[in-house]
């Protein structure tokens, strides 16, 4: 790949030297026998020597087990045990050694007009609050294995709340809230909750949003809980009958995590439901302790030096991701408002002011700013910036080319892949990787993937199925409520025996980059040539009048194949014959003629997940016939009016 593009960043003698990852290859070389001299050679042996690398893992940073495990792994994917017989804390390792006056959270609310809110969370402050929270929750009679269930804005409140939870051994789940009390209930009712925790409401793009008759429908929708908790977020009155308000903070609690089974729950993580049902995830809590030990110190390389931003919500993993910073003892920042409002560079301001120094963001998010023609570089003080990490969809390589261009040369630019299946990625870029745009450097350490055909055998160069061929321990436990296992195994295990397959189309090349090109369940198939919709996606980035695209491909029953492309458009625009010719050009110069749509359809915007997600699948299901509510839950969706407008176009077509 070098040898066709050049590198936008390349990791100098310094960054290397510092970095955390070179010093935990010293530790391997002289503790397990490791002999290398590139990240590729310490990602090989990390998956040829799968048990040394978690031991050198559990090892460096400084894991404790109340008792004694056997060994690092027995048995073969999916029935793994990992680390059986120890007993670990993660809000123990979280809390271990940090200082009292050390800022761990900042909290950032939007205010009035262009001003925000902030307040500062100390070590000791957040120490004493989930201290006190804990306490409260064994009065209440929460007990190891019940479910604390959040329904909550991103605040410092929620973490406190997860992490009480996590200290008595309870199982936690969260959802933001931009959902619906009924999208809510149909993922934490599932739990079969005994406590509720909740905000009065959150601020979002200028406006206060008032959750509590939410919050009391939901309480209704969940019989098993027997008290539900409110801390105030927003200041809009009374709280609803029959809730608790949050606990007065006693300072100098006392607090005394539970140490767990490693494989015990430490929560559930809900599916995007885009398919059906929401899928309960359920991760452990050794899993996610090594797991997120392992990302945030060698592949983000955060320390406690580090400021960790990444904008999100509660109801995504990235907000599991955001608070497992604290376990590198990183100040993470809290951040509950709009990327937009007062302005859209929101994002870059927060930064400069606190000295943001590792920030997470999305594709959409950069391709805003591109479009506004931000130049945060010039405009922000951004020396402390060294990462910005990317993730959700695809990132195309013009997004590359405006963060080295327009935000720093020397800031690494991150994009990930991953998913809350495993509450990690599968890929990205490390602090001593070079990155190309359009590519992923290198698959994360402990993590054999692999891009295979459909007869399961590697391919190199061309697109395959993304699979990993070896365990990780993030890997879920379970699905909440499948019994007997199948509805897990289905998922990932049906279509290659032993083998994890993830449902992306990815192309791994020989030196080990990897190109995402979007899910392989909406993959475009065309006469037999199968096409991520990511690269028509890329290729429409040089097409100023669209705003965001849709593209779906369906077999029709008389065996043709219709690909319709939907455009949401900028103001202004329209979509007459100039800009379809636009259009076809940008596909067919950026991708290939083979790409191009059918039929190009303006819609008002391209309906997503609250998380971000393209609704591809759901899309591709009520163009086949069915009706948007019976595809996905409507009150998971920014725009389930557009769903409706999709499926009375459907109708109308197959009426004509």
């Amino acid at each position: 790949m070098a040898d066709t593009i050049d590198p936008i960043w390349v990791p100098s003698t310094d960054d290397i030297a510092r970095a955390q990852v070179t010093a935990f290859a010293a530790f391997a070389a002289d503790a397990y026998g490791y002999r290398g001299s590139s990240y590729l050679d310490l990602w090989q042996w990390s998956v040829t020597s799968l048990d040394d690398f978690w031991n050198a893992v559990w090892t460096l940073f400084g894991v404790e087990s109340r008792t004694p495990y056997r060994s690092a792994r027995t048995g073969t994917m999916p029935d793994v045990r990992w680390f059986d017989g120890a007993h670990v804390s993660y809000v123990a390792h979280l809390f271990k050694g940090r200082p009292d006056d050390g800022v761990a959270i900042l909290d950032i609310q939007e205010g009035d007009g262009d001003q925000r809110r902030h307040r500062e969370i100390t070590w000791s402050r957040l120490r004493d609050e989930v201290a006190t929270l804990a306490a409260e929750l064994i009065r209440l009679g929460v007990r190891p294995g019940d479910r604390v269930v959040g329904y909550v804005p991103n605040a410092p409140e929620a973490m406190a709340g997860f992490l009480a939870a996590a200290a008595v051994g309870a199982v936690w789940s969260g959802c933001g809230q931009d959902y619906s009390a009924s999208a809510a209930a149909q993922r934490l009712a599932q739990l079969e909750p005994k406590i509720l925790i909740a905000a009065d409401g959150y601020r979002y793009a200028g406006r206060v949003h008032d959750r509590r008759g939410a919050v009391a429908e939901l309480r209704a929708a969940l019989p098993t809980v027997e008290a539900t908790l409110m801390f105030e977020r927003v200041g809009v009155g009374a709280r609803p009958d029959g809730v608790m308000p949050w606990p007065t903070m006693e300072s100098g609690h006392d607090l005394r995590p539970v140490y767990v089974p490693f494989d015990h729950p430490l929560w559930v993580l809900f599916s995007s439901g885009t398919t059906g049902r929401p899928k309960g995830i359920v991760h452990s809590t050794g899993g996610v302790l090594l797991e997120h030990l392992k990302s945030m110190r060698l592949a983000l390389d955060l320390g406690p030096d580090d400021t960790f931003f990444w904008y999100t919500s509660p109801s995504w993993m990235v907000w599991n991701y955001l608070v497992s910073a604290l376990l590198a003892g990183s100040r993470v920042v809290c951040f509950d408002g709009s990327p937009s409002y007062p302005s859209v560079d929101t994002v870059w301001s927060i930064c400069a002011e606190h000295r943001v120094t590792v920030l997470g963001t999305s594709p959409a998010h950069l391709k805003a700013c591109a479009a506004a023609g931000l130049r945060p570089g010039r405009d922000h003080d951004l020396s402390a910036l060294r990462s910005i990490g990317s993730s959700g969809s695809v990132l195309p390589a013009a997004a590359y080319h405006y963060v080295a261009e327009h935000v720093g040369a020397r800031i690494r630019l991150n994009s990930t892949t991953g998913g809350t299946d495993i509450v990690s990625s599968f890929a990205g870029s490390g602090p001593t990787t070079a990155v190309w745009p359009g590519y992923l450097s290198a698959p994360g350490l402990g993590v054999a993937l692999d891009s295979w055909d459909a007869s399961g055998h590697p391919v190199r160069g061309a697109v395959g199925e993304l699979v990993v061929t070896a365990p990780m321990p993030s890997m879920p436990i379970y699905f909440w409520g499948d019994t007997d296992g199948s509805r897990y195994r289905s998922s990932y295990f049906d279509e290659f025996p032993g083998v994890w397959r993830h449902g992306d189309w990815i192309t791994i090349n020989d030196d080990h980059a990897v190109m995402v090109h979007g899910r392989s369940d909406a993959t475009l198939n065309r006469n037999g040539v199968r096409m991520g919709s990511a690269d028509i996606y890329q290729a429409l980035e040089a097409v100023s009048g669209v705003a965001d695209s849709l593209v779906v491909g369906l077999e029709r029953a008389d065996g043709a194949y219709w690909m319709p492309l939907f455009v949401a458009l900028q103001d202004g625009r329209v979509l007459d014959d100039e800009l379809r010719a636009e259009i076809r050009a940008a596909i067919r110069d950026g991708a290939s003629p083979r790409h191009l749509p059918d039929d190009i359809i303006q819609i008002a915007a391209v309906p997503n997940t609250l998380t971000g997600k393209k609704l591809e699948v759901p899309v591709k299901r009520i163009l086949l016939g069915q009706r948007p509510a019976e595809v996905v839950d409507l009150g998971a969706v920014d725009r389930p009016d557009v769903l409706v407008a999709i499926a009375n176009l459907s109708e109308a077509r197959s009426s004509s």
